[in-house]
């Protein structure tokens, strides 16, 4: 299911691989609605890995509620779980195949943390972006008619043309007509 308003949206999900695509998606939508395309990459790939801890660590069921809100010029993207369990981040061995991801939501954000969700069982593991505004072109404004060369409509141009017919050895009734049939 999903829901927004202005500012908030809300995906309620299964955790599975299959669905954390196109979560991605919604989220990637939802920034381009909002005009941050600059946050795009970085917000996608924060809940893609937030998703996949759900999949990989939430007990008993993998069951979560995506959230994204701008406020205050600051996008939040939040993920809510039913295990209580507060997610640790760790320094992963240069041989482990796992547990960079809450290393990497720490560096792409500008803040994450985790907190157990208020009267209900869970948590809600969370991560902030600035939301930087679209840049503004700088200078002078530019006509865009000054860009565009005005072009005088095309005069046409006397060409000479021979009316002779064309000898080319076949007959003229010959080359006209549905041909044989």
């Amino acid at each position: 299911m999903i829901s927004h308003s202005r500012r908030h949206c809300v995906v309620e999900l299964q955790a599975l691989p299959v669905r954390i695509g196109q979560i991605r998606r919604i989220v990637s939508a939802q920034l381009r609605h909002w005009q941050l395309d600059p946050l795009v990459d970085r917000a996608a790939l924060g809940v893609t890995e937030l998703l996949s801890n759900v999949h990989r660590h939430a007990q008993p069921d993998k069951v979560c509620r995506v959230e994204i809100e701008l406020r205050l010029g600051r996008v939040t993207v939040s993920v809510h779980d039913s295990d209580p369990r507060l997610p640790v981040r760790h320094e992963a061995g240069a041989l482990e195949t796992s547990g960079r991801g809450l290393a990497l939501v720490e560096a792409l954000s500008e803040a994450w943390g985790a907190r157990p969700l208020e009267g209900a069982r869970g948590k809600s593991v969370w991560f902030s972006l600035r939301a930087a505004p679209a840049p503004v072109p700088h200078g002078p404004a530019v006509r865009i008619d000054a860009l565009v060369p005005v072009r005088e409509p095309a005069r046409p141009v006397p060409v000479a043309v021979d009316a002779r017919p064309l000898s080319t050895g076949v007959p003229v009734s010959a080359s006209v007509g549905p041909g044989p049939g």
